[in-house]
């Protein structure tokens, strides 16, 4: 008997790098093989030398196709066994191990848009819908769009064993909202990368597409987002910490933005709960910050900061790594360990 190992990777294109996966027959018990691909084909090599290597990182049950069949989480390498220039799972390794004693922990919030026939589920076709207000974790079918969709990639995403802990309806029609987490560094950028895999796998069932566009509608239409949740040890036992790793963040502010998704300009334009992308702040309870303290840890004097910064399109092991590498830094030379 044998089984089926879909292998996914991340591709070289710019300035948003898309996924990209092929299926490979194993035997039953056998172990994830290094694999190789045409990466003349993925913006990753030319014809002349287009060999690229597949290297698993992480694998869970596939249950699209059930049974003994596994999802391939791979990192690209040179065939020198080095990391290709695309590869930024590589950047991040060594940094959540610097720091790995300060255990970091993240949630992610992915915002993604369902979009049918070139515009958005839910637009009119010519027009638009009515403005922004009522879809927000709405109910009804005049205010949710991809109900089912949203759902089947739910289930799709427990059945693998992936740490989904919610979704929602988002504020314009046709967008949600999926997180990840809380997770390490690591885990959290492999699985919300198979998590992203398996929304458009689930939604092509449908005949849906579903973009990642930080800004998918021009006007006065809420961007999409990946806000990032992000804690220390340190920060989970006391407030002082969270202070410290807000002040660290506006120190490399223009650092992190550069990190944080192409086109990014278009969607922190200081309107639609967003702080200005040339501006930083943070606030508790304040959704036009760039760095949200929720008000529970004010009043527990302990807890988590919020990032409202990257994109829906960023890259998770970048802005893990920048935010790993820039508060745990800062808490360490503060002595919050």
């Amino acid at each position: 008997m044998s089984y089926k190992a879909e292998y996914i990777w991340i591709d070289g294109t710019e300035p948003t790098a898309r996924l990209r996966s092929k299926t490979k027959i194993l035997p039953d018990g056998a172990d994830l093989p290094i694999w190789g691909f045409d990466g003349s084909s993925t913006n990753q090599a030319e014809g002349r030398a287009s060999d690229c290597v597949l290297k698993p990182v992480f694998s869970c049950p596939d249950p699209i196709r059930g049974g003994d069949n596994k999802l391939v989480m791979c990192e690209v390498l040179l065939t020198d066994m080095t990391p290709h220039p695309s590869n930024t799972r590589s950047a991040l390794v060594p940094v959540a191990g610097k720091f790995g004693a300060q255990e970091p922990l993240f949630g992610i919030e992915q915002e993604y848009t369902f979009f049918q026939n070139d515009r958005p589920l839910g637009f009119p076709a010519g027009g638009f819908p009515a403005p922004q207000g009522f879809y927000y974790c709405g109910v009804g079918a005049d205010e949710v769009f991809g109900r089912e969709i949203v759902e089947a990639h739910l289930d799709a995403c427990l059945a693998a064993g992936l740490s989904i802990s919610g979704i929602n309806a988002e504020v314009m029609p046709g967008q949600w909202e999926f997180q990840v987490g809380p997770l390490s560094p690591l885990d959290v950028a492999d699985q919300l990368w198979v998590a992203r895999w398996l929304l458009y796998r689930v939604a092509e069932e449908y005949g849906i597409a579903a973009t990642l566009d930080p800004k998918p509608v021009k006007g006065d239409w809420n961007g999409a987002g990946a806000h990032t949740n992000f804690s220390t040890k340190a920060m989970r036992e006391s407030y002082e910490p969270i202070i410290t790793a807000c002040e660290a963040l506006g120190e490399k502010a223009q650092e992190h933005i550069k990190g944080y998704g192409a086109e990014i300009e278009h969607r922190l334009t200081g309107l639609h709960e967003t702080a200005p992308w040339s501006e930083f702040s943070y606030g508790v309870s304040n959704r036009g910050a760039s760095v949200r303290i929720p008000w529970q840890a004010e009043v527990d004097k302990k807890g988590y900061l919020e990032d409202r910064r990257p994109n829906a399109n960023c890259d998770p092991y970048t802005v893990t790594r920048l935010i790993v590498d820039t508060c745990c830094e800062a808490l360490e030379k503060a002595g919050h360990v």
